[in-house]
């Protein structure tokens, strides 16, 4: 069985007081590593080492937002793979819908990225997704063929054992709007016959998806009891404990061993 996870998308969001009390809220609860359940908070670059330190020691894993594909060099602005993990991150968003669509990173691109954060040592939660207009066109298995792909080009079956696919409709992101379970189960269904046809079938059962979309205390459980629905990638209801532990705790429910 697939250990669920749960990781938490700050986005831009929290100054350092407030980013720090939210992450020792959150370590204090989940004070050592929950065998079924995985949890990761990702906060904007400035925090990531007051908040590591914070959870330094508990069951809480660190992450960041985004990464550079580029070696150390003349590049302002950006942040190495190496960087990241000097302070203590283990993992790295990839191919959020925001760094596409507002950044215009493309599914080449993060290719890229991809393979530098796994080069230098960070898992990677790798997020697909379509638009609300490619649903009501039908074409989101098409998008996502076209972004898995894309994506994951070059990336090979032992890379993938440290990249976990976040499915994100676009539609649903910080909307209030969010995936019924059968639309989600679907879209997560297809993208392990992807991955079985582009890989094998061991390595997509064995790779873990999670949902992201306007997940919250009141539809989590009901999305990660879902067979394909591996956990939950959580944006707006990261922000608060009092919202994004009861998405944790849900986890833990269904995997109480």
């Amino acid at each position: 069985m697939r250990r669920l996870f749960v990781a938490g998308n700050w986005k831009m969001n929290t100054l350092a007081k407030s980013g720090v009390a939210l992450a020792s809220g959150l370590a204090a609860e989940l004070p050592a590593s929950h065998p079924g359940v995985q949890v990761a908070v990702c906060p904007p670059f400035p925090y990531l080492s007051a908040v590591g330190q914070a959870v330094a020691g508990s069951g809480v894993e660190l992450g960041a937002q985004n990464a550079s594909q580029e070696k150390p060099g003349a590049f302002t602005g950006e942040i190495g793979v190496d960087m990241l993990v000097d302070v203590g991150c283990q993992w790295v968003i990839l191919g959020h819908s925001e760094r596409r669509a507002i950044y215009g990173e493309t599914d080449e691109l993060i290719s890229k990225k991809t393979a530098a954060a796994l080069a230098g040592g960070l898992s990677v939660m790798l997020c697909v997704g379509e638009s609300r207009t490619e649903r009501e066109g039908g074409q989101t298995e098409i998008v996502l063929d076209r972004q898995m792909a894309g994506s994951l080009s070059g990336i090979d079956a032992e890379g993938m054992k440290r990249v976990v696919i976040a499915y994100e409709p676009v539609w649903a992101i910080g909307t209030g709007l969010t995936a019924t379970t059968e639309q989600a189960e679907c879209a997560h269904r297809h993208l392990r016959n992807w991955l079985s046809t582009r890989y094998n079938s061991p390595l997509a059962e064995a790779t873990r998806i999670l949902y992201g979309g306007s997940v919250k205390p009141q539809n989590a459980r009901s999305l990660m009891e879902q067979p394909n629905v591996d956990g939950a990638l959580v944006g707006g209801a990261s922000l608060k404990l009092e919202d994004f532990l009861p998405i944790v705790r849900a986890a833990q429910s269904l995997r109480p061993v």
